[in-house]
């Protein structure tokens, strides 16, 4: 239970609205068994009233009639409201778990979250957060709102009846008590069950989509089908056995309130206060009885929800617990502003037994551009994360400006560098909203009054423009506001060098000492390939780059190009230099280069 603990301190910054939904819940069932206790005792008074016609005549139809009516009126207004603020209230719980979730996730890197597979990360931060909203809606509230309505039943039927009063409310404590309880140890694995099952169904299916194009190349596409049916036969397996724990305690619920209605009208035959015989009033503690049904319902599904919001805040905490291998000086001000770069002897390996760099060493003056070429595993994408500080060297040391990269900030070391990687990341979002994101400052401020909000953002937006033409994208422009075409999720309705170009845009619109490009021309005819470097070569002419490749297009451009093997740099010069007396080189740009 302990590991709900964190979740229920984020809790607290939504704790007016949770409270509101709270009370709107108990007066849902006060005017609901309010309701059901006057309409009986209603009912039963015109009953007797009407055998005799002095009776009839001297009976007050009117109070109570309006009371009936006043009762309905503010039982479905209540409800009504109620459902408005607890699930305004759960939406934000959501949103604050989700944005509490996440910060915690953005220091971790790819080193910390070694061994957790995509799908099953996704599965966490959506799947797993949505079982925990059952917390507030399905067991906080309905298990505060029933306790709360004990104590207000006491206080009225106590009023006419003490042990009238005691008797109801002691029976309605214990079936609050011991059914969650009971039903909680018993739906316990079966909830386990049903969220294991469908983690597994998800990351399954996440990767039958991802990998189809692979499954179906290597005929492996029926097995992993079956696989899949399999998943889904489990989760079906685990729900029928939680169906079957929800009908046993719905079953048992009902038992027992029958039980309880039985006993209230034993006793209240005797006589309800001073009214003996009871009359009436035995007709109204019977309705009330009967009327407990409404809020002792949701108490017994309650803590079957509870397993299932167990493990799913084991399995975010498991993940958002982790404290990052590498860690930054926050209180560090330095800042790089030439873009120099020193590697000196790293070691490095992603297993302790097996290294990907062995001694590199490295030197990239300022403005300087330099190549790494290699073969596929050779090295070099590690020496890029190195730099980015997304993984950490077991030795050497590597110095930005001369200054060890481990004395900056994280928000430094970003300001200081543009990455174009072999895959380009694309949100479900316009064009603007891809593009933005790269911005340091997009001139608008939350300060600014309309007018010259409007004015900052026509600006920017007459600067995204220059650079999707400049990159070779105006075909994307059409439209009276061309940035707010969508593009679709991961940039679907686009083409691979679109996508590509793209990256290239929000590459252009950060202006940083050092650009690092990895392989940022994959899969790309030369045509476009030669195009995309050449515009990102023209905006880099005064930086740094550093670009790892493993083809010879536009290597003439480059200051230096570095050949790795093994971990290591074998040779290096200028491509001239390297035609001329390295024979590897001769013969690979003889094969690729035209």
């Amino acid at each position: 239970m302990r590991v709900l603990l964190p979740f229920l301190k984020l809790f607290r910054r939504q704790w007016l609205m949770m409270a509101t939904g709270l009370l709107l819940s108990l007066t849902t069932l006060m005017a609901g068994i309010g309701l059901l206790s006057l309409s009986g005792w209603f009912l039963s008074a015109t009953a007797v009233a009407g055998l005799s016609v002095a009776t009839a005549q001297a009976f007050n139809y009117f109070t109570p009639a309006g009371g009936v009516r006043f009762l309905s009126i503010a039982r479905t207004a209540s409800r009504y409201g109620e459902r408005l603020a607890t699930h305004e209230a759960t939406f934000k719980l959501l949103t604050e778990l989700r944005s509490w979730t996440w910060q915690r996730l953005l220091p971790l890197t790819p080193a910390d979250m070694k061994g957790v597979r995509h799908g099953d990360l996704l599965n966490r931060l959506v799947a797993d957060i949505d079982t925990l909203d059952h917390l507030y809606l399905r067991l906080l509230t309905p298990m505060a709102a029933s306790l709360l309505m004990i104590g207000a039943l006491y206080l009225f039927l106590g009023w006419i009846d003490a042990d009238l009063a005691i008797a109801l409310c002691s029976a309605l404590l214990v079936v609050w008590l011991v059914l969650p309880v009971l039903f909680y140890y018993l739906g316990r694995q079966p909830g386990k069950q049903m969220v294991e099952s469908k983690r597994q169904y998800r990351v399954l299916l996440l990767e039958y989509i991802d990998g189809s194009a692979e499954l179906t190349l290597f005929a492996a596409l029926s097995r992993y089908r079956q696989r899949l049916d399999n998943a889904e036969q489990a989760i079906f397996t685990s729900q029928s056995m939680m169906n079957k724990v929800t009908a046993l305690s719905q079953a048992l619920l009902v038992l027992c309130h029958g039980a309880a209605v039985v006993m209230m009208l034993y006793l209240a035959a005797f006589g309800v206060g001073q009214h003996t015989p009871p009359g009436p009033m035995l007709a109204m503690v019977v309705f009330m009885t009967l009327a407990t049904i409404e809020m002792l319902m949701p108490i017994t599904a309650a803590f079957q929800h509870l397993s299932a919001c167990v493990q799913a805040a084991q399995r975010v905490s498991a993940v958002v617990d982790k404290t990052s291998q590498i860690q930054f000086d926050a209180s560090a001000t330095h800042v790089v502003k030439r873009g120099e770069i020193a590697i000196k002897e790293i070691n490095f390996g992603y297993q302790a037994n097996k290294s990907v760099l062995k001694g590199l060493s490295l030197s990239i003056k300022a403005g300087e551009k330099v190549a790494l070429l290699g073969q596929t595993g050779c090295g070099k994408s590690s020496t890029v994360s190195l730099l980015t500080r997304e993984w950490q060297a077991q030795q050497g040391q590597i110095q930005l400006d001369g200054r060890d990269i481990e004395q900056y900030s994280e928000a430094a070391l970003r300001d200081a560098m543009t990455v174009v990687s072999q895959r380009i990341y694309l949100f479900a979002g316009t064009l603007r909203d891809n593009l933005t994101l790269a911005q340091f400052d997009t001139g608008i401020r939350p300060d600014m009054k309309r007018k010259a909000r409007i004015e900052a953002r026509k600006a920017n937006d007459a600067k995204l423009i220059a650079v999707l033409e400049k990159v070779g994208l105006s075909n994307l422009l059409q439209g009276e506001q061309p940035l707010d075409n969508w593009i679709g999720e991961g940039g679907r309705q686009l083409s691979g060098g679109e996508a590509r170009r793209i990256g290239v845009a929000r590459a252009l619109l950060r202006d940083t000492p050092i650009l690092l490009l990895d392989e940022p021309t994959e899969g790309l005819d030369k045509r476009t390939e030669r195009e995309i470097l050449s515009t990102l070569f023209e905006f880099a002419k005064d930086k740094t780059v550093l670009m790892i490749c493993h083809r010879l297009t536009a290597l003439a451009q480059m200051d230096r190009v570095c050949l790795m093997e093994q971990g290591h740099i074998v040779d290096q010069g200028t491509h001239q230099q390297l035609l001329d007396n390295n024979a590897y080189y001769a013969g690979l740009h003889q094969r690729l280069a035209k």
